[in-house]
């Protein structure tokens, strides 16, 4: 088997949820240094899915690093070297991609929380004990 044939066979990870512009996230990667492995974590909001073919999807995460710095990685969703994604929270948003988050910097960078109402809770109902 080619290299060419073994990516396009690649399974998506099952340790990556579904995403959606607007998601915060922790993408927990494996970094290999010389002999050393190591996870490394970047948390961010996600910019943009990139579908199609299973080896081509894509997602795009972008944080604020120190001093107002924008830093944006793109993490393959077949990739073996992300180990897991958690969701942190989702925002609203009404585009697909969030280009214009790369012009604004401070508290204008935010996005507005999406809030979701739980349904209370039916109380149980008792059933008699049986003698």
């Amino acid at each position: 088997m080619n290299l060419a044939t073994a990516i396009s066979k690649r399974e998506p990870n099952p340790h990556i949820p579904q995403l959606a512009p607007g998601d915060r996230v922790r993408v927990h990667t494996r970094i290999i240094e010389g002999d050393r492995e190591r996870i490394q974590v970047f948390i961010g909001t996600v910019m943009r899915l990139r579908k199609g073919k299973t080896e081509n999807a894509a997602f795009t995460v972008r944080r604020i690093a120190s001093h107002g710095i924008g830093v944006e990685r793109t993490f393959l969703l077949a990739s073996p070297r992300v180990e897991k994604v958690e969701l942190q929270g989702h925002t609203h948003v009404r585009r697909a991609q969030l280009y214009y988050l790369r012009g604004r910097t401070g508290k204008a960078a935010r996005l507005r929380e999406k809030r979701t109402v739980e349904a209370p809770k039916a109380p149980a109902a008792e059933t008699p004990a049986e003698a």
